[in-house]
């Protein structure tokens, strides 16, 4: 094979391996060579070039170094490594380790893992290149891999290697190897390295072990914003928003500005804790701070505003990300099937599916819940059949909402057909059938289903004994709900406001008005509106004016501006006829400035929901709805 042409103009063809100090290229007389407009010019220049008095001043470890920092694609990668094969110095430990380093930071972590393999005897910081690439693009498994054959092979770790195997650990999870690796961080004499020490309070709040952060953080001599919001995130991820908070206040009182890490958890708590007031002033401090565009800055706030009811400022957010990631997504579409609006959620969902976004169960359900709100059968039918053909088709989340989805749109025998196809079948998709039997009054098949549930050997929960108070209720099974009311403290569950209203609904609307009362005095637990407010609708139905006028009392020392309550009582007085009384309640309610709202229903055209008024011919669609009806 002939000579390089290159090499044939060099004396020493391995310059880098000489002790000799060379100039940097830079500093290249500019007679003998002038700088290229890019870097990869400049190799092509390099192997042509007629003129050998550059080589007499030149480093190679400096050039490549420079051609390997100013890469931008993989293309450029491989140029300078076959260069470097080319030149017989593929074994410069820097400069591998620089090729492993951008390869890390271009994504290309698998060329990382090549480059990094062929090289024989890699020191600490070519480790430090392929864990922190692992590390970075959350291959935590194959990061504490390689820290593991680093040991094998006493390769001691340094300040860089410890808080990117942290890390790993933390993602995994794995704790039991975070803290054989923190062991290591007090033998090899980190205990006071900042840098490190942040890495360790990550790994225990990542693990849930939150004390354990802070006996870590206490112990640090100098906390910076990376200590902090370690902490932050720490309690942000582990359900305790509130110290989160407190301790996001007392960072900023020691004098420590929040980076964009800080803020996002910080808003995350506001988040959990619904205090859009508070959340509101962090995101002033981040429009202060110039941070209104960072990416994930724009998702938290997002959530934020969507979870706390403000979904148009939610979705103005949403709209300045140019490319939605999956939190978004599910972000703003969870905020509106949560806030009332149904059909945009639909909508939004529908886009997400035509730009061929990836879905998860949270997008799933958040859609599933939007359909039921919607009530449309057809699109209830649509959603049914999107979820038999994704991945979710056997997520127990997903068809328990499927479940509760067919039943608000008043066909429970899908919601069988949904439940029977249920593989897992847990508590929640149980509970989820019975309480669709129970909407539809259909008591003996809840009751039936309850009894299959526990020769499954799955325990009920409180929401499985609402169901069947319901299913009860609405079946006039008096005695069933007695007994199953009272079973709820054999599985250690303890009756809650919605489960004694719906008994004294039971009672009172059987006609058992007296033992409803009784039942309400007797409660270890102050009724509630729902309890008071069920005994004035069984007095309403069976003419009880003299209790029922007590119950209302009570309702109106507890929402006294409740248009509702005022009406209910209305309704009391006029089945016993008692007009006077009626037109003093009218009088009373204009006089605190109630008015009744008009009552409305719901009819489905051509898979659209319209709502109408009685009477009501101004609705664009009136004659469609008289001739459906």
């Amino acid at each position: 094979m002939a000579s390089s042409p290159l090499l044939t103009r060099i004396s020493h063809p391995f310059p880098s391996l000489y002790p000799t100090k060379i100039t940097p290229f830079y500093l290249a007389t500019e007679q003998s060579f002038k700088f290229p407009s890019t870097p990869f010019n400049f190799v092509k220049h390099l192997s042509s070039n007629d003129n050998p008095t550059i080589f007499h001043n030149f480093n190679f470890d400096s050039f490549y170094a420079n051609l390997i920092d100013n890469s931008s694609h993989k293309i450029n990668i491989t140029q300078v490594h076959a260069k470097l094969l080319l030149l017989g110095i593929q074994q410069n430990g820097f400069l591998v380790s620089k090729l492993v380093n951008a390869a890390v930071n271009l994504g290309e972590i698998s060329y990382a893992r090549k480059v990094f393999d062929k090289f024989p005897d890699p020191d600490v910081f070519l480790w430090n290149a392929i864990i922190r690439g692992y590390s970075k693009y959350n291959l935590f498994a194959s990061a504490v891999e390689m820290y593991s054959r680093m040991q094998v092979l006493w390769v001691s770790p340094d300040g860089y290697t410890l808080p990117h195997v942290l890390k790993a650990c933390g993602g995994i999870p794995s704790f039991r190897m975070g803290q054989q690796v923190h062991g290591q961080i007090f033998r090899l004499g980190f205990e006071k390295d900042v840098f490190v020490q942040n890495g360790v309070v990550a790994f225990y709040a990542k693990c849930g072990k939150i004390a354990s952060a802070k006996v870590v953080f206490d112990r640090l001599e100098i906390r910076n914003v990376v200590s902090w919001t370690s902490m932050i995130s720490g309690y942000a991820q582990n359900g305790q928003p509130i110290e989160a908070l407190r301790f996001f206040d007392e960072m900023r009182s020691t004098g420590v500005m929040p980076d964009w890490i800080a803020l996002v958890s910080v808003i995350r708590a506001h988040t959990d804790v619904e205090d859009l007031e508070h959340g509101k002033s962090i995101h002033s401090c981040v429009i202060k701070m110039g941070l209104e565009l960072e990416p994930d800055l724009l998702i938290a706030l997002t959530a934020m505003y969507a979870k706390c009811g403000q979904v148009m400022v939610a979705r103005s957010f949403f709209n300045l990300v140019k490319v939605p990631n999956l939190i978004l997504w599910n972000a703003m579409i969870s905020g509106y099937a949560k806030n009332g609006y149904a059909e945009e959620a639909v909508k939004l969902f529908r886009d997400m599916i035509s730009h061929n976004i990836k879905t998860d169960s949270i997008t799933a359900r958040s859609a599933v819940l939007a359909c039921a709100q919607v009530g449309s059968f057809d699109l209830a039918r649509w959603m049914d059949n999107y979820i038999s053909k994704s991945e979710h088709k056997d997520d127990v989340f997903v068809n328990s909402a499927l479940i509760d989805m067919f039943a608000k749109c008043g066909n429970v025998d899908m919601s069988r057909m949904v439940f029977n196809r249920t593989l897992d079948k847990d508590v929640v998709v149980w509970s989820s059938m019975i309480v669709g039997y129970g909407l539809h009054g259909r008591g003996r098949e809840a009751l039936d289903l309850y009894q299959l549930m526990k020769q499954s050997g799955v325990s009920p929960n409180a929401v499985t004994f609402l169901g069947l108070l319901t299913a009860c209720n609405h079946s006039g099974l008096v005695e069933d709900g007695w007994q199953l009311f009272h079973c709820m403290k054999d599985y250690g569950i303890e009756p809650r406001h919605q489960h004694y209203s719906c008994l004294v609904d039971l009672l009172g609307r059987s006609g058992y008005l007296d033992q409803a009362y009784d039942f309400i005095m007797n409660m270890p637990i102050e009724p509630g509106v729902s309890v008071w407010g069920a005994l004035l609708s069984a007095c309403k139905i069976h003419r009880h004016v003299t209790l029922g006028e007590y119950a209302a009392e009570r309702l109106f020392s507890l929402e006294s501006y409740n248009t509702g309550h005022y009406v209910q009582l209305s309704n009391l007085y006029a089945s016993a006829r008692m007009w006077d009384r009626v037109a003093k309640i009218r009088v009373l309610m204009r006089e605190k400035g109630l008015s009744k709202d008009l009552g409305y229903s719901l009819i489905e055209i051509n898979g659209k929901l319209e709502a109408f008024r009685v009477g009501d011919k101004s609705h664009p669609r009136s004659k469609e709805i008289f001739e459906e009806l």
